[in-house]
């Protein structure tokens, strides 16, 4: 089987955008805020005016990927690009706009809500398409005409682990010429929700959406478990917090020249599981 090799990989946190907008300590850094958000990306286009946040984010990540690799976006283009995606929480404000848009309550008065339910539209109906996990793979896959194998993981840092193996699998395998790693996470419209189950997550919650472009290269990747964090797993939460599924991906794009020398090992850890995937040399 042949390598692979990691092109670029994009970064967008509640930080800002790429890992120099990392603080050295995003504990200190949060002063006790439990979510760190992003903003709102602003895209032209009807299209956008009501997709989610996470779906802008999706596509803003894959922006940034290209533009600090210098890639033109008819790279991607065509059944040669295969797209994995993987998050944990992302769908989640999704699916709490819809219900909230389906309650019985009044809608609010200047614009929001109310603008969406004029007309014949049942309330929720517009946000129901985005309940599901497909909703931003869908989006990127539109927005940069990938026709290529696709592959959605639902899990942590571990299922972004094992989302860049998959990635691997393909390439070695022959079935794409180029494969994207996509990792989007939201928390600000579920904040209750994980105040409730503080004991279960790290602090700070950070927002996050980071892409990966792998290609056929000179490194060969070991896939397995893991007893402990890697130093880059440590490394990436310490810097940009907590971040579910975009951690790895963090812990890649810290890498820098890394990537380049080798070994580079990457762990991520979720529910009990620490996956890990060491990329090196023949």
């Amino acid at each position: 089987m042949s390598g692979t090799r990691v092109v670029s990989v994009g970064v967008l946190t509640g930080w800002g955008a790429g890992t120099a907008a990392l603080p050295p300590d995003a504990g200190a850094a949060a002063s006790g805020r439990a979510v760190i958000p992003m903003p709102r990306p602003a895209l032209d286009g009807e299209r956008f005016r009501r997709a989610t946040r996470e779906c802008l984010a999706g596509i803003v990540a894959v922006e940034t990927m290209l533009r600090d690799g210098g890639i033109g976006r008819d790279v991607l283009r065509g059944p040669g690009t295969a797209l994995v995606y993987v998050t944990a929480a992302a769908y989640g404000a999704s699916n709490r706009a819809f219900i909230g848009a389906g309650s019985a309550s009044p809608a609010p008065s200047g614009g929001g809500l109310a603008e969406e339910r004029r007309g014949s539209v049942l309330p929720g109906a517009l946000h129901f398409p985005y309940t599901a996990p497909s909703a931003v793979p869908a989006e990127v896959a539109i927005e940069f005409g990938l026709a290529g194998p696709y592959a959605i993981l639902i899990g942590g840092a571990a299922a972004a682990v094992d989302a860049l193996w998959q990635a691997t699998l393909l390439l070695e395998r022959g079935r794409c010429e180029r494969a994207l790693v996509l990792a989007v996470e939201t928390f600000a419209e579920c904040a209750d929700l994980y105040a409730r189950g503080r004991w279960l997550v790290g602090r700070p919650l950070v927002e996050a959406a980071a892409c990966a472009l792998l290609t056929p290269g000179a490194l060969r990747a070991r896939y397995g478990e893991a007893p402990s964090a890697s130093r880059l797993e440590t490394l990436a939460r310490r810097r940009a917090g907590e971040t579910f599924a975009c951690a790895p991906l963090l812990a890649l794009a810290l890498a820098g020249d890394d990537r380049a020398r080798g070994p580079v090992a990457l762990t991520g850890a979720w529910r009990g599981r620490r996956a890990a995937l060491t990329r090196a040399a023949s």
